[in-house]
């Protein structure tokens, strides 16, 4: 086998081990019936327990892509030792920096984009709305890109990026999933927390 076509089984490996994974957060909550209780993308997305549940759901499926990431895992041992090693080495190699990036989670690393965290916080300004200390007589939070906000007197209510939500992407299916694989689901623009808790204490 020459270089080049063994360079070409790689990149073939590992390209199919990259993609692998990150099949389901592209495809599964992207139909038409999962998303009928939300606005079109990239709208803002009004507070509410569908809104909470699809937070959860799409955590769910985030880890589900480190269960699948496996499957091209072993594949790619199982290719090394007893059919193509240039290919099956391109598999192990992505699924295994996809599996240590998603394990660095659990050491200090990046929190995932939906977290069980945000689905409660989310909740929680949801219910303060209604509470004696609520921005304004009819409040109507919704989920912005950069920010959960009042639709009505247009306050802030938390500093909290828009991660994707499984809605179907207003730049189609290819651009769309295209952006996907680069962001991975997180929000395009983040706040630093530090920078936040800095200016924080220097105003008071």
């Amino acid at each position: 086998m020459s270089f080049v076509s063994s360079l070409m089984y790689f990149f073939a490996g590992f390209i199919i081990a990259f993609l692998f994974p990150r099949i389901p957060i592209i495809m599964i909550t992207r139909g038409k019936g999962f998303n009928l209780a939300f606005p079109e993308h990239p709208a803002p997305v009004p507070l509410s327990p569908k809104l909470t549940q699809r937070v959860l759901h799409m955590r769910m499926i985030y880890w589900m892509g480190f269960i699948v990431s496996f499957i091209p895992l072993l594949f790619g041992l199982a290719s090394v030792k007893w059919g193509n090693p240039a290919f099956g080495f391109g598999l192990w190699i992505s699924s295994g920096w996809f599996i240590l990036s998603r394990l660095q989670t659990f050491i200090g690393g990046a929190k995932p984009p939906w977290t069980l965290e945000m689905a409660q916080r989310l909740q929680t300004i949801a219910d303060d709305t209604k509470s004696v200390q609520k921005c304004c007589p009819m409040p109507v939070a919704e989920w912005r890109i950069l920010t959960v906000s009042c639709a009505r007197c247009d306050a802030k209510l938390s500093d909290m990026p828009r991660p994707d939500l499984g809605r179907k992407r207003m730049d189609g299916f290819f651009l769309g999933g295209f952006r996907l694989l680069m962001t991975d689901g997180y929000p395009v623009i983040d706040f630093d927390d530090d920078s936040k808790n800095t200016n924080s204490d220097s105003e008071e």
